[in-house]
């Protein structure tokens, strides 16, 4: 064999190892089941929510909540949490994560768009998590989800803020799937 044909086969080999490697990556970002993640997974290593009230926090609890301390500092921990960081190394990911359904759009009948969060009652009966903690969902297609069921999500999840009238979302995922997380049934 000579050396232009060494050449060739070389080239040939390094082509098919590249095409091999993007037909990998395309069809690991297409995967909709995704690695399950964790909500802690979401926040920066290190970062505290409650850092900027740490100084507060001990007299909280003498405070009223109509008092204009407390309305202050509830805005200043709004303000915080409404800019919690992400992690931008996530964009991409295709992943599952499991939490709670916030509607967005109609409350009765299938839903399209949503908030998944962490914890039953965030968004509605409390004050929203922070942004980190917070997911914009727009499913595939609607599905017969209700409020606060506890769902499983899987997609490809985006750094991306959104602002809505539940809370503000850090991230989101596009052309989801969700399941209900006591069944495991895809929907």
């Amino acid at each position: 064999m000579n050396v232009e044909s060494n050449a060739l086969w070389r080239r040939r080999g390094l082509m098919m190892a590249l095409g091999l490697l993007g037909w990998t990556k395309l069809t690991r970002a297409a995967d909709p089941t995704g690695q399950p993640l964790d909500w802690a997974a979401l926040m920066p290593p290190g970062w505290n929510p409650m850092k900027a009230m740490a100084q507060e926090t001990s007299d909280l609890s003498q405070l009223s909540d109509n008092s204009a301390r407390a309305q202050a500092l509830m805005r200043e921990m709004r303000a915080a949490w409404d800019n919690a960081p992400t992690r931008p190394e996530l964009d991409g990911r295709a992943l599952r994560l499991s939490g709670y359904v916030v509607p967005l759009d109609r409350p009765l009948g299938p839903l399209r768009e949503l908030l998944l969060v962490p914890y039953f009652g965030a968004c509605i009966h409390t004050p929203p998590p922070p942004a980190n903690q917070i997911v914009h969902v727009i499913l595939t297609k609607p599905h017969p989800l209700r409020s606060m069921e506890a769902v499983t999500v899987s997609g490809v999840l985006r750094v991306r803020r959104a602002t809505s009238s539940q809370g503000v979302s850090g991230y989101a995922i596009e052309g989801g799937l969700a399941e209900s997380y006591a069944s495991g049934a895809s929907r």
